[in-house]
């Protein structure tokens, strides 16, 4: 009989291999204007410290739709910011000139400024915008990808060399030879990025202080395994190919520390061209159209900051990506994980000897020749639903079954569409499970409450004290929201399961 299913989710997140970069843009996405949660502002100069722009990303992102209207202006509209007044030599009245120079068209109902902006420049309407309406266009030539750039004979020529895992060493080569060529492109560009020594994500905390303030969150593992990666690739196939030609990379880019920076900012503002849902599995586009656009994809008053939505995202994955949080309870897109093996584990803590103990594990087995679980996985929990809705009931029915029914459901090998419509769980329903379903859930929601170095309660008693929170550093602050989230998720699933 035909079985249905489904890869385990795997700890960490990552874009699409083979990104490019869009001056002040990440995602090749529609614009909007801010829904609940927050999302991130356009033409954000990256603020280290931005907890108020927040961004969201589910963890089976989709393609998103593409260009919209052609109508637009020249860019010329932009607005004077205010408090201080800058000098003509600002780098952002050098970087609108060089849009200017390379064709990037705004729309005259927007403008660049720092009033009104959740913090430093933002893209801010002069008039009210209408689903649809184009809100500026960058030509394909002013992206700066492995395809544009001044190296891109030689990074084509050695294509074949520089395959790596990530996918993204032709783009951060391109960025380390650009970022110290004197006649870049893209000069006016580098000069509104961040001081890369200031930059927030985790991987660059203090080993100590990550593992301290993000224990149990699963952010230092996917951590560890990014630093890993990146040591490995750079010393594997960057740094080589850059001293193979040293007349294209000066020893101030062969640097692990600057490679670090800029895998930081391909993580949080690359994009990938989107593929029909249909080809998810395919190889990413190439570039085929003139222009990358960015529409409005609902109305947007006069007067308001212009955001891009990242997509639907965790606490965790926001502050691993890129650098910062939303408050609780903000994030309605927050979720807590729980490790798969920690349900096999308690799952083996209610074993009584050493025969129950091996026929649990030949049932952990059959899951995972069923692609159910993984060692690396994790059920995947959110306020009101269960996104790995089908591993988990997949999981507790196969762990919980009487011996006599798992024999002739692994004889079968497996189960069919319709027993599967049998066993939906969602939030709702967990307290209508079996009994043996809710305490195994239980059972291992308490195991992963034990991974944290601080219980709920404490939490609370910090958060509800305004001096004491006010005395958190920022990263202790950003650090206590990703925590207090998913231990709100962990303790409704102790309630549901009570």
């Amino acid at each position: 009989m035909a079985t249905r299913t489904k890869r385990p989710r795997v700890s960490g997140g990552r874009p699409a291999p083979g990104p490019s970069l869009c001056p002040a843009l990440r995602q090749p996405a529609r614009a909007t204007a801010p829904p609940a949660a927050g999302p991130v502002p356009l033409f954000r100069v990256p603020s280290p410290k931005q907890s108020a722009s927040p961004a969201r990303a589910r963890r089976h992102p989709r393609g998103l739709p593409g260009a919209g209207l052609r109508h637009s202006a020249h860019l010329s509209q932009v607005a004077q910011p205010g408090g201080g007044g800058e000098p003509d030599s600002d780098p952002v009245a050098g970087f609108l000139s060089w849009c200017g120079r390379v064709g990037l068209e705004l729309s005259p109902k927007v403008a660049v400024s720092r009033q009104g902006t959740v913090a430093g420049y933002g893209m801010v309407t002069r008039e009210s915008v209408l689903p649809g309406e184009l809100l500026f266009a960058v030509p394909r030539a002013a992206l700066l990808s492995p395809h544009t750039c001044s190296i891109r004979g030689l990074l084509e020529r050695e294509r074949d060399a520089l395959q790596s895992q990530s996918g993204w060493v032709p783009l951060l080569l391109a960025l380390l030879h650009e970022l110290q060529a004197p006649a870049s492109l893209w000069s006016p560009y580098f000069a509104l990025w961040p001081e890369l020594d200031r930059l927030e994500h985790p991987m660059f905390w203090p080993e100590e202080e990550r593992q301290r303030l993000l224990q149990g969150t699963g952010v230092p593992e996917a951590v560890d395994k990014d630093l890993a990666n990146i040591r490995s690739e750079f010393y594997s196939i960057v740094l080589p190919f850059m001293e193979a030609h040293p007349d294209l990379f000066g020893p101030s880019v062969r640097s692990l520390e600057l490679y670090h920076q800029l895998v930081a900012l391909v993580m949080a503002y690359s994009f990938q061209e989107p593929l029909e849902e249909e080809e998810d599995e395919k190889e990413p586009n190439s570039p085929l159209m003139d222009y990358l656009r960015m529409v409005a994809t609902q109305p947007i008053p006069k007067g308001q900051e212009i955001f891009n939505t990242y997509g639907q995202m965790a606490n965790w994955q926001l502050i691993h990506m890129y650098g910062f949080v939303e408050p609780y309870p903000d994030n309605t897109d927050d979720t807590a994980d729980i490790q798969m093996v920690t349900v096999r584990e308690a799952a083996v803590r209610g074993t009584k000897g050493e025969a129950e103990r091996l026929q649990l594990y030949e049932r952990w087995d059959f899951l995972c020749k069923l692609e159910m679980v993984g060692e690396e996985g994790a059920f995947v929990i959110g306020r009101e639903e269960v996104l790995t809705e089908e591993e988990l009931a997949a999981t507790l029915k196969v762990l919980c079954m009487p011996a006599e029914e798992f024999r002739e459901f692994k004889d079968r090998d497996g189960w069919g569409e319709d027993e599967w419509e049998e066993d939906r769980l969602t939030v709702t329903n967990i307290p209508k499970l079996k009994a043996s379903w809710r305490q195994l859930l239980r059972d291992s929601v308490l195991l992963t409450l034990q991974t944290y170095a601080t219980d709920l309660k404490t939490e609370e008693d910090v958060l509800s004290n305004k001096e004491a929170y006010a005395k958190l550093s920022w990263r202790e602050k950003q650090a206590l929201q990703v925590r207090y989230g998913q231990k709100m998720i962990l303790h409704q699933l102790l309630e549901l399961t009570s």
